[in-house]
């Protein structure tokens, strides 16, 4: 990096040897504000379109395809970024968001809504959108911003921030340095994460594994257990913030083993024929969009503080006797791909998937002594702490990576000001 910033600083040295001239951003641009495009007109075809909520969601620094199109009519109507124009959202719900900008390279002019302003300057496209990342724009933006639960900043604040403009060689060798930096970025992140997917898929091969590969009786869950409904006769006034905990569909479906930490909470009277749960208890959500993720499992793996019941767009599946399976084993189990296939088959619908109860009793588990299940379980825990921190890991190096290169990209676009002392 030090050879790079050099051959910066040795080009402005020899082509702004007074230094770089800063500039208001509206003396050398105009900000044109966006209009008319609300979410109910955006399309997967026809005239492309920029809806400011997409510049923070959607858009990097820069973009040549449009995420949502429009009709015709209505484009015809709307104010248009050309290529090489900045799209900047000027409303976000937080400080962050606010003045995220994207550098249009289409090849046609793209439609832009309101809560957008089109910059169109004199920049090299790619160099002020850059620009617009940095620290240095960041601070100054800050001073105009306004608003409380809805935060924006106007047009003519945005014309008072000031710009380095170097001349466009400087900008252009810019530009070729930090396009490498945000490809290397990438590059890291596509490696990381089919590093992350494969350990995952190498863990789940070897959990899968030990489990069909154990020579031991199978018994259904009808032989085993009985299941249970979760929460009868409730209604949405019956849950918030006080009351009795419960354990909700989402957590189910998070979690291979039940988050008692979750503040869900729910309303149950003295006397109230309601079932709460107990360790060792599997909870299988009922129903799912996919069939693919229905009867997704997490299990009781400690006794509740606390009487604690289960979401009713769950199913609770209780042995008759919780002895005969330790419930760090049930957690790896029914996760498995050998409990899983089964599990799935239980499932019927169209749109939404729901498993049967009656169906479920079929699904078959090996039942092992408790000290082989024990050794699994003492396998599995090691490389899930693996996975997790590998899970932790990767994403703490990327991040540290970013850090890196909005170092490196705040220095190249930081020169002595002309007019300063040498």
């Amino acid at each position: 990096m030090a050879e790079v910033t050099n051959y910066i600083d040795r080009l402005v040295a020899e082509l702004c040897p007074d230094g770089v001239e800063y500039r208001p951003l509206g003396e050398v641009g105009e900000f044109i504000r966006g209009n008319g495009l609300q979410k109910k007109d955006l399309f997967l075809e026809g005239m492309p379109v920029i809806h400011y909520g997409q510049v923070f969601t959607h858009y990097g620094a820069f973009a040549s395809k449009a995420k949502s199109y429009t009709d015709f009519e209505l484009y015809s109507k709307l104010r248009k970024a050309d290529p090489g124009d900045l799209v900047i959202a000027t409303t976000s719900e937080n400080d962050e968001d606010v003045c995220k900008a994207v550098a249009w390279l289409g090849e046609e002019p793209v439609g832009v809504s309101g809560d957008a302003y089109i910059y169109r300057h004199s920049f090299n496209a790619k160099y002020i959108a850059y620009f617009f990342m940095t620290h240095n724009f960041q601070r100054q933006k800050i001073r105009y911003i306004t608003g409380t639960k809805v935060r924006r900043v106007s047009g003519k604040s945005l014309e008072t921030i000031l710009a380095p403009m170097p001349p466009m060689e400087i900008q252009e060798a810019i530009v070729e340095i930090l396009d490498k930096f945000t490809n290397l970025e990438a590059e890291l992140e596509i490696q990381l994460k089919a590093e992350l997917e494969a350990r995952t898929l190498q863990y789940e091969y070897y959990r899968d594994s030990l489990f069909e590969a154990l020579d031991c009786p199978r018994v259904s869950l009808g032989e085993l257990g009985k299941f249970y409904g979760g929460l009868k006769g409730k209604t949405k006034n019956d849950f918030g913030s006080s009351g009795a905990r419960y354990i909700s569909y989402k957590n189910v479906y998070e979690n291979i083993s039940a988050d008692f930490t979750w503040p869900d909470f729910v309303q149950v009277k003295e006397g109230e024929n309601q079932l709460s749960l107990m360790k060792g208890d599997i909870l299988l959500t009922g129903s799912s969009e996919n069939m693919e993720e229905s009867g997704l499992s997490s299990v009781v793996t400690k006794e509740p503080d606390e009487k604690t019941y289960l979401n009713s767009f769950s199913i609770c599946y209780r042995l008759n006797d919780p002895s005969i399976l330790n419930p760090e084993f049930s957690k790896y189990l029914f996760r498995s791909r050998l409990a899983r296939k089964q599990i799935i088959r239980t499932a019927q619908g169209v749109t939404r998937f729901n498993v049967s109860k009656k169906k479920l009793a079929n699904v078959s588990i090996p039942i092992p002594n408790l000290e082989e299940q024990q050794r699994i379980v003492d396998i599995l825990d090691r490389f899930d702490a693996l996975t997790a921190s590998l899970s932790e890991g990767l994403p703490a190096e990327l991040a540290a990576r970013r850090s890196q290169y909005e170092y490196y990209r705040d220095q190249l676009l930081t020169f002595p000001r002309k007019g300063e002392n040498q």
